[in-house]
């Protein structure tokens, strides 16, 4: 843990549909400091995906204020371009460019917004090929991959462009189960490397063995939040009693 520095905090985080009529998110409140890992749990049409793709504005907050590194990027005049490249995004499905070379799709992008030379961006993304085991495939192309080796290589792509955050969406939810470890195990190492990650996950045994904190939410908002030990062993509310009785 680098001491107690706000990497990302949330105020009144609000998210609606139809005219007001679902309220996705109703008024989130909350802080992630650097080097923490926060885990989403909570049934699905929680609200989980959407508060997570708020945070980089794929999503765009109907209210409330987010603050990235001190700056308010709910501002309209801020550019959140300049920002995104901060926060490495990994979702269900992969996005992997499929008419190109797992080693293109992934010195693309510091090539176009970090000005990097061909040299060392494919140097960087052979080390990191390395860390996950697929060196070996850098010019393999996507359609040539299991689900898990496709979801290592949009964590790595991620990780290429050295960002200060990792959202996750589900990043297991589209892998057959026994890829699903692969995948996790990668996260793991992340986290002890001390990446500030913010994961949406079903997976309850990640939650527990990896998070330093755990959200819970339903119905748009944060019913509960805690240590993994908290949660899992003394939930508070009955919303959170009853939901981990059908997960556990």
């Amino acid at each position: 843990m680098s001491g107690n520095e706000s990497l990302i905090r949330v105020e009144n985080l609000q998210k609606h549909y139809n005219k007001g009529a679902i309220k996705a998110l109703d008024g989130i409140n909350t802080e992630i400091k650097k080097g923490e890992v926060v885990v989403v749990i909570g049934p699905s049409g929680s609200g989980k995906s959407t508060f997570l793709r708020c945070l980089n504005l794929l999503e765009v907050p109907t209210g409330g204020h987010i603050y990235f590194d001190g700056v308010d990027i709910t501002d309209i005049k801020t550019d959140i371009n300049i920002h995104r490249q901060r926060m490495g995004m990994v979702f269900q499905h992969f996005n992997l460019f499929p008419h190109m070379t797992i080693l293109k799709n992934m010195i693309i992008a510091p090539m176009k917004l970090q000005g990097k030379s061909e040299a060392e961006a494919t140097e960087m993304a052979m080390s990191l090929l390395r860390r996950v085991g697929l060196e070996d495939r850098a010019n393999a192309y996507p359609s040539q991959l299991s689900g898990g080796q496709k979801q290592r290589i949009a964590i790595v792509r991620a990780l290429c462009m050295q960002p200060e955050v990792m959202l996750f969406d589900e990043p297991t939810s589209a892998l057959d189960p026994e890829m699903v470890g692969e995948v996790l195990e990668v996260m793991k190492q992340l986290a002890e490397e001390n990446m500030t990650m913010v994961v949406v996950t079903h997976e309850m045994g990640f939650a527990r063995e990896v998070a330093t904190r755990v959200m819970f939410m339903a119905d748009g908002r944060q019913v509960e939040e805690g240590t993994p030990e908290e949660i899992f062993t003394n939930p508070k509310s009955e919303r959170l009693q009853t939901f981990l009785a059908k997960v556990l």
